[in-house]
């Protein structure tokens, strides 16, 4: 009863943690270039169940200690015929012992376009993330909501730069009207009326997706020392991505792991009053 207990509150655990992760991506539903979450489950192993009392008949069991001891073999483990690592018992099947979150992947499907029309609203279609500087140092986003700051900077909403090739923040000359600002699929910028390109943005990719993890504020950095390679996503100007996030969904899914932890509150409940019961009623009838 015991592991029973244990076993459905593993499961409470799990669909706890599972929920939390499906509200995040609720909440973040209407985050530009938001990449939902996915908690991946795995169980314990199961454990195989065997008879333990197919050697009763045993004549060598139980000389000295009302037949609960081998004392003639010497081995201390044997109890009632059952030895530890016994191989040659029936079995009778497996117990499962529960699961729990292996992993919080991260699902990196494309998300919807909306057109804006702003100059500096980016999008990538396919693979690949823009490259911003931080304080933290580099990092990596699908967010394309960027803004020319006063001082020509192409920046972030939270301040951070848009990198080029180089690694160097973008700036556009003084003067220079947004309407005039083009950008290239390859994410080179043009000043209409020049052939020459005034900078290229930095977007890369990950050839493993493993490579980069989640750090808050849509941003993702790599682990490892990953290297990013060129991006093979082509970028579009006016138009941003909107998260992957499937409302509807992830409301089905909330609902069905609430009932799913209901589910396993109950198993605890009902093991903890059998556990109540055996103490209480049937070990004061003994």
């Amino acid at each position: 009863m015991w592991r029973g207990l244990f076993t459905a509150a593993t499961g409470m655990i799990t669909e706890a943690q599972r929920t939390d992760v499906i509200s995040n991506n609720l909440a973040n539903a209407a985050t530009t270039g938001y990449k939902k979450d996915i908690a991946v489950h795995r169980e314990f192993e199961n454990m195989l169940i065997k008879r333990m009392y197919d050697h009763d008949n045993d004549k060598s069991v139980g000389v000295k200690f009302g037949g609960l001891l081998d004392t003639n073999s010497g081995d201390v483990t044997k109890f009632k015929g059952f030895k530890v690592n016994q191989n040659d018992g029936t079995a009778i099947g497996e117990l499962g012992l529960g699961d729990y979150i292996a992993e919080i992947a991260v699902d990196y499907s494309q998300g919807s376009f909306e057109s804006t029309g702003n100059t500096f609203d980016l999008a990538i279609a396919g693979e690949g993330f823009f490259t911003v500087q931080t304080p933290d140092g580099v990092r990596y986003t699908r967010n394309g909501a960027f803004f020319r700051n006063q001082n020509g900077v192409i920046q972030d909403i939270r301040g951070y730069n848009l990198l080029d090739r180089r690694g160097n923040p973008i700036t556009i000359p003084a003067g220079t009207a947004d309407s005039r600002i083009s950008v290239a699929g390859d994410g080179s910028i043009f000043v209409n009326g020049q052939n020459q390109a005034l900078a290229q943005i930095q977007v890369v990719q990950f050839d493993d997706r493993l490579a980069v993890q989640k750090q808050g504020d849509n941003l993702f950095y790599a682990v490892n020392n990953a290297q990013p390679a060129q991006a093979t996503g082509e970028v579009m100007q006016g138009i941003l991505e909107k998260s992957n996030v499937e409302i509807v969904r992830e409301m089905v899914e909330l609902i069905h792991n609430h009932r799913l932890y209901e589910a396993n509150s109950k198993a605890v409940t009902t093991q903890d009053t059998m556990l109540d019961n055996s103490v209480n009623q049937i070990g004061r009838l003994g």
